[in-house]
């Protein structure tokens, strides 16, 4: 891997530490703070707004150069790790994960455009995976380490991680990144003409419903596994390892799949398999194996759609790339915030932890129909 996509996948590593820590200690920082478990699920629905107001920075930053505004948003990262970290109460809490989304969805926008630029020609997509490869090693390493740590000391250990972590990163940019051109500035109308097209409105709606399916699951992975699966809380942190492991399986075989099958028909297939296994999950979530099996598959699709989607939204948004990445986080995250908000109503019903998942799967469904129609018109 060349130096700068290590560079830039350590930085997806830090917000993929940053974003899911909250699935694996949702419980120990509701006993803390003296919040129900739907209350702590606004902290994953708070950070993903923050990551939907900060991706439009880009439309005033995308004058500059794309080493310059990734090592400002990787101090922004740090900031709010640092408020997190120490938040007396759940509303500075709160406020702190909005700081820590803000520069999610820029990061990926501009990182995406920086690893297309320095792949090899026709390995767009799988540079743009390794740069996303952070996200689901931080679910294989990070998460389960930081919940591991969480439940044995505090929960506040995992910000402390993500301090230093992004303190790591923002020294590796500055290192080893390129320093390529900043994008033609041909005004600001300019950025959104591509917006006109059906192609990027399939793509972003894709993303924000098949996010939201999924999410709405695993936003409640934790309480899932515990009280309907049977599982005890020190076993979480294993559950975990095979989650991330699951992820690292769909990111790293998603790029190579799109290359060579097609951005489009790999990641409708890829959301097609994770409808599958939320419907089976809500029907068979008492059985350990079974759920267990099942949390690895779902996880599969997770990310598996993630970097073919980040590649697609780049090549299909001529004059507006930047804009393009940030509308596929946008949409991702906004999903994310939907899926915590639909999957904690029947929690609040008290009609078990199992309904998450099959109130994901008519969302998962949609966006697999979005991305089958941009392969047949479009690929």
């Amino acid at each position: 891997m060349k130096k700068g996509l290590f560079a830039l996948a350590l930085g997806t590593f830090t917000l993929g530490m940053t974003e899911f820590i909250i699935e694996g200690i949702l419980t120990d920082v509701a006993h803390d703070m003296n919040v129900s478990i739907p209350q702590v699920g606004h902290l994953i629905s708070i950070y993903a707004l923050g990551v939907c107001a900060g991706a439009f920075s880009l439309i005033l930053m995308h004058k500059y150069r794309p080493k310059n505004i990734l090592m400002f948003l990787t101090s922004l990262i740090t900031i709010g790790a640092v408020i997190a970290s120490i938040a007396p109460s759940f509303w500075l809490l709160l406020c702190a994960r909005f700081i820590q989304g803000l520069p999610h969805g820029a990061y990926f926008g501009t990182g995406a455009i920086v690893a297309v630029k320095i792949a090899k020609e026709g390995k767009g997509t799988s540079a743009v995976a390794m740069m996303c490869a952070g996200m689901p090693f931080a679910n294989l390493m990070g998460v389960p380490l930081g919940t591991f740590l969480s439940h044995n000391i505090s929960w506040r250990v995992p910000f402390v991680m993500s301090i230093v972590l992004g303190l790591t990163t923002l020294y590796m940019i500055y290192r080893w990144v390129p320093n390529v051109a900043a994008l033609a500035n041909n005004g600001m109308k300019a950025q959104f003409r591509f917006l006109r097209n059906l192609a990027p409105w399939l793509i972003i709606f894709a993303t924000f419903l098949g996010s939201a399916g999924m999410l709405c699951w695993f936003s409640y992975i934790s309480p899932l596994l515990q009280m309907e699966g049977g599982f005890s809380a020190s076993s979480i942190s294993l559950l975990m390892i095979l989650a991330g492991f699951g992820m690292v399986v769909g990111n790293l075989s998603s790029g190579p799949l799109a290359d060579r099958f097609k951005p489009g028909r790999i990641t409708s297939c890829y959301l097609l398999t994770s409808a599958i296994s939320l419907l089976l999950t809500f029907f068979f979530s008492a059985t350990p194996w079974a759920v267990a099996l099942l949390m690895f598959s779902t996880c599969i699709c997770l990310f598996g759609v993630g970097s073919p989607e980040q590649y697609l939204i780049v090549k299909h948004s001529e004059g507006g790339e930047m804009l393009g990445g940030c509308c596929i986080q946008a949409a991702f995250n906004s999903g994310n915030a939907l899926g915590a908000l639909l999957g904690g109503i029947p929690v609040s019903l008290n009609l078990g932890f199992n309904y998450p998942a099959l109130i994901g799967v008519p969302l998962v469904l949609a966006g697999a129909i979005c991305l089958w129609m941009f392969h047949k018109k479009y690929e």
